[in-house]
């Protein structure tokens, strides 16, 4: 069984109380426990992972290697400045999908720019929590060739 690693950045283990009109009444655990359940239901494994720290994020997604076949992460607001988790990412061999619940491009326009997209496979943005599940759904088609 293939494995994959969600990783929720910074204030996302507020979800469900954090501004709701943006990002829902959804609980961060509520979406580990959707998110898992999905992905056995798609064959596949999920460790899930939440920090509002950057070194803490870092040390996971290093910690990936040889672990993990895939990682499903919503960065927060680390998106648009972390250049220290941009080159984790691309230090290791594991691909990443990068995932937020609202349409950044919709908001603010600092949360216009990711520096970590170009070091991911892709980038789902404004889907709410179905974002999570289409990139188990991509990881499942992509695992699969």
């Amino acid at each position: 069984m293939s494995k994959l690693l969600l990783i929720n950045g910074p204030n996302l283990n507020l979800l469900g109380t954090r501004e709701p009109g943006i990002y829902g009444n959804t609980t961060l655990k509520d979406v580990e426990d959707q998110i898992t359940k999905f992905a056995n239901e798609n064959g596949m494994e999920l460790s899930t992972f939440q920090s509002n720290h950057e070194g803490q994020i870092i040390d996971a997604i290093h910690d990936s290697r040889m672990k993990y076949a895939g990682i499903i992460f919503n960065p927060g607001a680390f998106t648009h400045y972390s250049y220290a988790i941009r080159d984790a990412i691309a230090s290791v061999d594991v691909p990443v999908i990068e995932v937020h619940i609202s349409n950044v491009h919709k908001r603010e326009e600092f949360r216009h720019t990711s520096v970590l997209a170009p070091v991911c496979e892709g980038q789902i943005v404004g889907l709410g929590i179905t974002g999570y599940k289409l990139a188990v759904i991509a990881f499942k088609e992509r695992l699969s060739l």
